[in-house]
């Protein structure tokens, strides 16, 4: 899927060539696919990975910046409110989904993982 090499790219840069972070581009990728494809399972699918690249790389090299774990946060949320958009066979395990990237967040900082946990703890699909 090209949308995840561009997510990829801008939220876990190759710090070693001066590559640079860019929230703004990898959010531009879902809302092309949102625009090209618009399938809930891919939007969740994008929003999730998304989540996954912002921590994944924040762990590997201890970045610390607020700004960053913010808009993870609104994108952990904003995939949260997609769930009920997908099958509902689906929404259980793409509900353990996010619980593991939550769980991920531990050791970030910023209160990260409370404000994940919070999210995912007071979550109530809607009717």
């Amino acid at each position: 899927m090209p949308y995840k090499v561009i997510i990829d790219r801008w939220l876990w840069p190759d710090v070693l060539t001066n590559q640079v972070i860019s929230i703004a581009k990898a959010k531009k990728a879902i809302t092309d696919y949102k625009k090209a494809a618009g399938e809930p399972e891919g939007i969740f699918e994008l929003m999730a990975f998304s989540c996954e690249q912002a921590i994944g790389f924040a762990n590997s090299i201890g970045f610390q910046d607020e700004v960053y774990f913010d808009a993870l946060v609104r994108m952990f949320e904003q995939t949260l409110k997609q769930l009920p958009e997908i099958p509902e066979r689906l929404q259980q395990v793409k509900r353990e989904r996010l619980s593991r990237i939550a769980g991920e967040t531990r050791d970030l900082g910023y209160g990260v993982f409370d404000d994940l946990d919070g999210l995912l703890s007071n979550y109530q699909p809607s009717e």
